[in-house]
């Protein structure tokens, strides 16, 4: 079972690999390309939208997210264009730097939303 997981994880590595590869191909629909920068930027982020450190929540949404996208691509993606890509992808060379614009992005995310929550916390307690 533990040979299945690691086959998966490399192979979604792959994708991922693949998918970076490939946002910018015209044969490509322009909304699974922008779904392609989006799951490829949350996939190389530094930083994650549920962090790590919580209980379940924060490997889940590294579980769920990026696979749920890959396959939603694989299906907006004409195969022959994404196989082409998946051969590219598994050149062991090939070096694909941290987006970091969507690292900030997540970060501002997070102070907003704990910036609101303060609000809230400070408006109800304070009255």
């Amino acid at each position: 079972m533990l040979d299945g997981w690691k086959r998966r994880a490399r192979s979604i590595r792959c994708d991922v690999r693949a998918l970076y590869l490939a946002r910018r191909d015209p044969r490509i629909p322009w909304y699974a390309r922008l779904l392609a920068i989006v799951i490829v930027a949350y996939a190389l982020s530094p930083i994650d939208l549920i962090p790590d450190f919580i209980p379940v929540l924060g490997y889940l949404d590294d579980l769920v997210i990026v696979p749920l996208g890959i396959v939603l691509l694989a299906k907006l993606i004409p195969v022959q264009v994404l196989d082409e890509y998946r051969m590219k992808a598994e050149d062991p060379n090939l070096e694909i730097s941290k987006n970091r614009f969507v690292a900030v992005l997540i970060v501002a995310l997070w102070c907003c939303g704990l910036a609101a929550a303060w609000y809230v916390l400070r408006k109800s307690l304070w009255r």
